[in-house]
């Protein structure tokens, strides 16, 4: 079995569920993935650290950084960075607030210092279904002066995010799309 079969077994495992759930949307669906029982899972999060370091490593350009919008992206930019670092080809992380930093610097970006400024970055998610979490997350790392050249998600829900966020000139890469992790049988 290779690590895309295994990371699929695993998703669809601990974090697959049916049923009638409200997403982050505000869409009702007939199915949810609850992507962090498998990105904090010790093996969950090594596969898809591997595999979105794998996607980065495609880029036609370097990546500077690796981040996403606290708290779904937190293992993920985790794992991708030690698995960057084991490839010696290390990316640092950085971690996006929902809300500015209170007290101190008043960051929206944490560990912003270990990156190049005006860096191209890359922007990973657990699971997109509109996008409108990844519009948040490129709209707050660009005010910071970086440029995003690549978002990756594990699952694509095929739900209008690939499209939305490719009109804006940010392509979605995908380890698994909906149809790819479960068929064609459920439809939200």
């Amino acid at each position: 079995m290779n690590e895309r079969q295994r990371l699929q077994e695993l998703l669809l495992t601990k974090s697959y569920r049916k049923g009638t759930f409200t997403l982050t949307s505000g869409k009702t669906s007939d199915f949810y993935v609850d992507g962090k029982q498998t990105t904090l899972d010790a093996e969950g999060a090594y596969l898809c650290g591997r595999l979105l370091f794998a996607l980065i490593r495609q880029h036609s350009e370097p990546i500077v950084g690796v981040g996403g919008m606290t708290l779904g992206a937190d293992p993920l930019v985790t794992a991708v960075s030690l698995v960057s670092y084991l490839e010696k080809a290390p990316i640092p992380a950085f971690i996006v607030r929902k809300e500015a930093k209170g007290h101190g610097t008043g960051n929206f970006i944490e560990g912003k210092s270990n990156l190049q400024p005006g860096g191209l970055v890359a922007l990973v998610e657990d699971v997109v279904t509109t996008g409108g979490t990844l519009l948040k997350v490129i709209e707050r790392v660009e005010n910071e002066g970086f440029k995003v050249g690549l978002v990756a998600t594990i699952v694509d829900r095929q739900e209008g995010g690939a499209e939305i966020l490719a009109a804006k000139g940010y392509p979605l890469k995908a380890v698994f799309t909906r149809e790819q992790l479960i068929g064609k049988a459920s439809h939200p």
